[in-house]
């Protein structure tokens, strides 16, 4: 009957030859987790900035609502109250969507900044680790070269 090979120890071995550069994982996490935190405040001020928008357009509705609840001394003049709501609500919608817009597009703005700087500094920063293993490298063959 055949033992089964140790594939844990084969394993640890393999892994042991390879020098493992822990820093540029620490750095990766960082940068990672610095970029994913900017992103959440270009989410979460626009969320905020939505919200207000939203609890301002039910303010002015619930007022204008009020405005043509009142009692009128004519029928005419609930036609006209409720004509007036519908032109001043939809003057409003047209602020207020376009308060929502310009939120939207501050936050792409926002965020499309963000990703052109966390791609330029891992460009960075994948240029550098290169550039350290190359040398690295070259150092191993040249001592690997001078020891033959």
């Amino acid at each position: 009957m055949s033992k089964t090979p140790d594939l844990s120890a084969m394993f640890k071995d393999v892994l042991g030859a390879f020098p493992v550069d822990t820093k540029a994982f620490d750095e990766a996490f960082k940068t990672s987790a610095t970029l994913n935190e900017k992103l959440s405040t270009v989410a979460l001020t626009a969320a905020e900035k939505s919200t207000d928008i939203s609890n301002k357009w039910a303010q002015d509705t619930l007022a204008k609502m009020s405005d043509m609840a009142k009692a009128k001394a004519e029928p005419a003049d609930y036609a006209k109250a409720m004509t007036d709501f519908a032109s001043a609500y939809s003057e409003t919608a047209a602020e207020h969507m376009a308060a929502f817009a310009e939120v939207a597009k501050k936050a792409q703005m926002d965020t499309v900044e963000l990703m052109m700087a966390a791609g330029k500094d891992m460009s960075e920063d994948a240029q550098a680790a290169v550039k350290k293993a190359t040398n690295e490298a070259t150092a191993v063959v040249k001592k690997a070269a001078k020891a033959n």
